[in-house]
């Protein structure tokens, strides 16, 4: 059984998160190469390259080399400091339509502008006006650029006649049109010196121009549809990859996924890029992936001259930095993972996340960079990972009826597929490996049968010589999918989940042996996504679509608990805290954490909007990472020591605060007294500091001083706690004197500005007309005292007399009964008791009057405090 000493968790906390960043668009680099700017929606996001971190987001901008941005929006251009996120300058863009395309000079002060009209505007973006207005382009200008040589003033374009036109910006004239591709521009790549000019095209071609004689010396066919082009660096040595020469060679990125140079004037491929582990293309032909569109094809080619780097970006939304000469991966970025269907850790010290998409390739995260780590080998949908118990190799599956094993490097962090096996007749669904060796496989498919894959003794280091996997058991477990599996933490059990709403224990056996059916679970009412044993104790806990988790004895197969919370499908669980507590997560996008004994609820982990197909703890059972069909994935860290910590820390600071304000109230000191009880916020300690102020000697004078010494936010709260005393007769009258010097040293404007003050003012009037009218009812009874004292004075009696008159009032009392009731009912109304009138004959009269002037003076306080009152909220309601 688990440790009773054991810790419960009680809390999670965000501790990073992997979110997309890029979601297609445009994609640009900063001049220093330090920053990627890319397009997410109506935001841009700036990538740090260094740390792969998320710096800033900002609305959609367009950069130029100097960092200037600019921003079409509603037809307006708007320029922006983008360290600052701010918007330094909007104007007009004059365009009627939506503006296509942008580029800035050299210089970073002309902006060109194309419009889906057709026209091209030129503006001055220090002074903000338009300089030129170009027409004469057919359909959409897609494509502008300036020549890189300022002083010829000249400027590029292209639109949907799939021409070059070259502007005159000095004659604001076409001065000619270069006519070469059959198909629209799609980039333009100049020399150093600007004589010549590479263009390529989505119709396989890529032209070398001549820009002094405006004529094409050379069409190179490429054989795919080329998105970017860019130029090698002429200074530089490339002779590794074939570049023998100084004429112009440049790399081209389109469709077949792959980058490769070309020698311009033989038009001759001199070096093609090989892909790691690339799967094979759709009928293992070179050309089955050349369509547009395609997952592997790159959209964009970007150079990074400073550090002789190229970036580019496929149509997966994926960066990647390649170094050169060697076009070795350098960085991988992946800026949107689509639908997110399993993640585990990975690694010997957890310290990087494997991650199943929407997709065929299987990405790697190291979570201190987010670099990422593309895999390919399956050639469908990855729908399930599992991790065997060092950490280094895992399993993956597909929709390719396939399994496969890979292994991590633990210095490099490269990982290459190992093994694989294909036997099964429909999508694998789900996968679970080994607990104690790395000696078995066990995958679940749609096609309703459950496989056992044994895994060699030695298991390959590389893929060059990759392990052909075989099934030794092939069971027919459900009628339904096989939506899970899992091993039991011996090895020697098995458990199935399916979409037929059973669970099923199987007993795995020895080597060769099949797999024996032990017990069926019964119970939900829906299909079973998910199910686990505990690593400790003797049952297992099953989830499913009826938004119910059950927990299992393996040894009757009964029901013990049902948990249920979610408000949708339990898709996930995991057992923590050595199988004390559980986690789920559901198609409500909720993570929950549950105590077992107690069946409770403990917390309720809400940052995901989609699905939560993913869940995993790591072996120090420290961190929790959850992923979603909101292509988000969160890290969480266990914060239930540090808040036990933070709560224990709290409760001593309380003890010695409390005890700090013990003593200043022995000596006397209110001031500090009351600012710390304030800002402990106990109203009732409070209270005992103003009863002790208005108890000592001259409590009026003492209270009035020390409450202006106040702090405006202590006397907030003042007012607020006032609010409250007011409402009771034993603490109105301290709730009266506070406001009454609050009334009388700070003006309407002051107290209207305190936060709440209009509701706790307003707050105030009802409970204070209340207390006047208790207090006229109490001085009317009390003027009946003075009138019976009156009338029983013996007339022109000296004052020496006192005595026989008291005793004569005091017989009357005894006498008359009347008079006596009277009386006793005066004393309920005031609270008194019977021995205060008995006292009357041995206490002098003027206590009584006394008395009364303290009635008198807080009746005073009240009509006081109530006009003051009304005056503000007038005051108040006439501001508004």
């Amino acid at each position: 059984m688990a440790n009773s000493n054991l810790q419960f968790k009680t809390n999670y906390a965000v501790s990073s998160t992997i979110e997309p960043f890029y979601k297609g668009g445009k994609v640009q680099i900063s001049k220093d190469e330090k920053y990627i700017f890319c397009t997410c929606g109506t935001r841009v996001n700036v990538l740090q390259i260094v740390t792969g971190k998320i710096v800033h987001s900002i609305e959609q901008v367009r950069l130029s080399p100097l960092s200037l941005s600019t921003l079409v929006k509603a037809l307006l251009l708007k320029q922006w400091d983008w360290k600052q996120t701010q918007c330094t300058r909007s104007w007009r863009a004059i365009h009627n339509v939506p503006i296509a395309s942008m580029t800035f000079d050299p210089t970073s002060t002309l902006l060109a502008t194309g419009g889906c009209d057709g026209t091209i505007k030129l503006w001055d973006v220090v002074k903000q006006y338009c300089t030129h207005n170009l027409k004469g382009s057919s359909g959409v200008v897609h494509l502008v650029e300036f020549h890189p040589d300022i002083s010829l003033l000249q400027l590029f374009s292209s639109a949907s006649d799939c021409g070059i036109r070259v502007w005159d910006l000095r004659s604001s004239q076409c001065v000619c049109v270069l006519q070469s591709h059959y198909s629209p521009v799609t980039s333009l790549a100049f020399t150093p010196d600007g004589a010549s000019m590479v263009s390529s095209g989505r119709d396989k071609i890529c032209t070398v121009w001549d820009l002094k004689s405006r004529t094409a010396r050379r069409t190179v066919p490429v054989y795919e549809a080329v998105e970017s082009v860019v130029l090698l660096p002429e200074e530089e040595d490339f002779s590794e990859i074939g570049v023998k020469t100084k004429e112009i060679h440049f790399i081209t990125a389109g469709s077949k996924g792959v980058l490769r140079v070309w020698d311009a004037s033989s038009a001759r491929c001199v070096f093609a890029q090989t892909l790691p582990s690339a799967p094979p293309r759709a009928g293992g032909s070179e050309e089955g992936g050349e369509e547009y569109g395609d997952p592997q094809s790159l959209t964009y080619l970007l150079p990074l001259p400073s550090s002789l780097r190229l970036a580019t970006v496929t149509a997966e939304h994926n960066i990647l930095l390649y170094q050169l000469p060697s076009f070795t991966t350098q960085q991988q970025f992946v800026g949107f993972n689509d639908e997110v269907l399993d993640v585990k850790f990975l690694g010997k010290g957890d310290t990087h996340i494997v991650v199943a998409t929407n997709s065929s390739q299987l990405k790697v995260f190291d979570l201190a960079t987010s670099s990422c780590n593309i895999l390919y080998g399956h050639t469908d949908t990855v729908l399930s990972l599992d991790v065997f118990k060092k950490g280094s190799l895992f399993v993956s599956c597909a929709k390719d009826k396939s399994v496969r094993v890979w292994r991590q490097d633990p210095d490099s962090g490269q990982v290459c597929c190992v093994a694989q096996g294909c036997s099964h007749a429909n999508a694998v669904g789900s996968i679970t490996c080994s607990r104690m060796k790395e000696s078995f496989v066990v995958s679940g498919s749609q096609d309703c049968t459950i496989k056992v894959w044994d895994l060699p003794e030695t298991i390959p280091e590389t893929d060059g010589d990759m392990f052909q996997l075989t099934a030794r058991v092939t069971e027919k477990a459900h009628d339904k999918d096989v939506n899970s599996v899992a091993v039991s933490p011996n090895d020697k059990l098995l458990v199935s989940g399916s979409q037929d709403r059973l669970a099923k224990l199987w007993s795995l056996g020895a080597p060769g042996a099949d797999l024996a059916l032990l017990g069926v679970f019964r119970g939900h009412r829906r299909g079973v996504w998910c199910v686990q044993f505990s690593p400790m104790d003797q049952v297992l806990a099953s989830s499913s679509a009826d938004g119910s988790v059950k927990l299992w004895s393996l040894q009757d197969f009964s029901c013990l608990k049902t948990f249920e919370g979610h408000d949708a499908s339990v898709l996930k669980l995991i057992f923590v805290s050595r199988g004390t507590q559980l986690l789920t997560s559901g198609s409500d996008g909720l993570v929950k954490l549950w105590t077992i004994k107690t069946n409770e609820c403990v917390k309720t982990l809400d940052a995901h909007q989609d699905k939560v197909w993913g869940l995993h703890a790591t072996r120090k059972d420290d961190r929790v990472v959850t992923a979603s069909a909101d292509s988000n994935i969160t890290v969480w860290t266990d914060v239930t020591e540090v808040e036990q910590a933070e709560e224990q820390a709290k409760q001593e600071d309380q003890i010695l605060k409390k005890q700090e304000l013990s003593n200043l109230l022995h000596e006397k000191k209110y001031l500090k007294a009351l600012g710390l009880a304030i800002s402990l916020d106990q109203p009732h300690t409070v209270l005992k500091v103003i009863k002790a102020i208005r108890q000592g000697e001259d409590g009026a004078k003492q209270l009035e001083k020390t409450v202006l010494k106040l702090r405006q936010d202590q006397k907030e709260s003042m007012l607020r706690y006032c609010a409250v005393w007011n409402t009771n007769a034993r603490s109105c009258l301290d709730a009266q004197a506070v406001i009454q010097v609050m009334l009388t040293h700070l003006s309407p404007e002051e107290l209207l500005q305190y936060q709440g003050a209009r509701a706790h003012l307003e707050g105030l009037i009802p409970y204070t007309e209340r207390h006047m009218q208790r207090i006229g009812r109490l001085l009317q009874a009390s003027m009946f005292l003075d009138y019976m004292w009156q009338k029983m004075r013996v007339t022109g009696a000296p004052a020496s007399s006192c005595t026989i008159t008291y005793c004569t009032m005091e017989s009357k009392f005894q006498s008359d009964k009347s008079t006596r009731k009277l009386l006793e009912e005066w004393g309920c109304r005031t609270g008194l008791k019977n021995d205060y009138f008995k006292s009357l004959s041995r206490k002098s009269l003027s206590w009584v009057k006394h008395k009364d002037n303290v009635f008198c003076s807080t009746l005073m306080y009240d009509v006081i405090g109530s006009m003051q009152l009304s005056l503000i909220l007038q005051q108040g309601f006439k501001t508004q």
